[in-house]
């Protein structure tokens, strides 16, 4: 049988309806003191364009320059920033240690960086906030509490952050895994991915996995004290970002974990989910849910993958029952034949298309 024509990853190729542009300009933002959190920003198309403020995965996930694509560049002033933590933001987890970096990052604190962020970039009016995956709950939470602020929400991959949702993609059948690792025993990511999860559990001990969470959050707030130590640390956080970083796409390039197994990347995403995690995500249980009505008015579109396995298809299905229910159903609701990643084929083209066809802002 000739494998030769079929498809080895579900990634973006030519889908890219505009080139990668060039920053326009870039900085360092001061947005809080002791520690000293400076948040890295970049504006990339039009200085004078509707704002678009583009939040990042994770927490911890960072930008990068292809993010500008989804966007006109003649139309839309797009504005990408790393939150705190991570990325070229200071201090990073990676550059001064968990300690440090994880003080004063909270929910709470990244809604009210946006508003610096705003302030500092001169926009005043209305703006649209793009977000997916834990950026898509940062977008709801930042739209809840300054809905005057947000012309209209787009949004991917809707993460809700409720218990079973985190329990879906870290737990699955980790407490049974050591006596039959491939037995379905609850739900979970590890279904679908099952010799990825297997490395993903055997860095835990088999007396710990019947909480992984709690188990690699022990290692990432240990204090390392010997050079095994650092390594037993860099092991987890490694093994934790290339977990996520495989299944966020239906077809995963197993040959290339790309950014997510670069140590500095994988040192602040992990450390800084599973501190937000372990946190509730900073959030009153189903925050966004609970609040929904303080959206009515809003434009939303949303765009999930129906094969998600990060964030599974139920959760952008509860959101938009949710809205329904208060009479404010989303302006468009897109399902694709995608995983989680922003960057697959039939995720872009539809985001872009959004982005196309919203009313202009004024």
């Amino acid at each position: 049988m000739n494998f030769s024509r079929l498809r080895t990853t579900s990634k973006v190729t030519g889908e890219w309806k505009y080139d990668q542009p060039v920053a326009n300009k870039s900085g360092l933002l001061q947005v809080d003191a002791a520690p000293d959190h400076k948040l890295y920003w970049e504006e990339y198309g039009n200085p004078d364009g509707e704002p678009v403020m583009f939040l990042h995965g994770g927490p911890g996930g960072a930008c990068a320059p292809p993010m500008a694509r989804f966007f006109d560049p003649k139309r839309y002033r797009v504005i990408l920033f790393d939150q705190r933590g991570c990325g070229k933001s200071e201090p990073t987890v990676a550059s001064a240690g968990p300690q440090v970096a994880l003080t004063n990052n909270t929910t709470d604190h990244l809604v009210d960086d946006i508003n610096k962020l705003r302030d500092a970039l001169g926009i005043t009016g209305r703006m649209h906030v793009f977000g997916g995956s834990w950026g898509s709950t940062l977008a709801l939470t930042y739209a809840i509490r300054h809905a005057d602020k947000v012309a209209s929400l787009i949004l991917r991959g809707i993460f809700l952050g409720a218990t079973e949702d985190l329990l879906y993609m870290y737990q699955g059948n980790a407490a049974t895994f050591t006596k039959t690792p491939y037995a379905l025993t609850e739900p979970g990511a590890y279904i679908a991915y099952p010799d990825e999860w297997k490395a993903f559990v055997e860095v835990i001990a088999p007396e710990e996995r019947g909480d992984i969470m709690g188990a690699y959050k022990k290692i990432f707030d240990m204090v390392p004290a010997s050079q095994a130590e650092r390594e037993r640390q860099l092991q987890a956080a490694v093994a934790w970002s290339v977990w996520e970083g495989t299944i966020s796409n239906m077809i995963p390039d197993n040959a290339d974990a790309g950014k997510f197994g670069e140590a500095d990347f994988a040192l602040c995403f992990a450390q800084i989910e599973a501190h937000f995690f372990a946190n509730g995500l900073f959030l009153e249980p189903d925050y966004i849910v609970r609040n929904v009505g303080a959206l009515k008015g809003l434009d939303i579109h949303i765009v999930h993958g129906r094969f998600d396995q990060v964030c599974p298809l139920s959760q952008a299905s509860r959101l938009v029952a949710a809205l329904e229910e208060i009479g404010a159903p989303p302006a468009s609701y897109v399902k694709t034949d995608a995983g989680h990643s922003a960057m697959e084929g039939q995720t872009v083209l539809a985001l872009t298309a959004i982005m196309n066809g919203l009313p202009r802002i004024g």
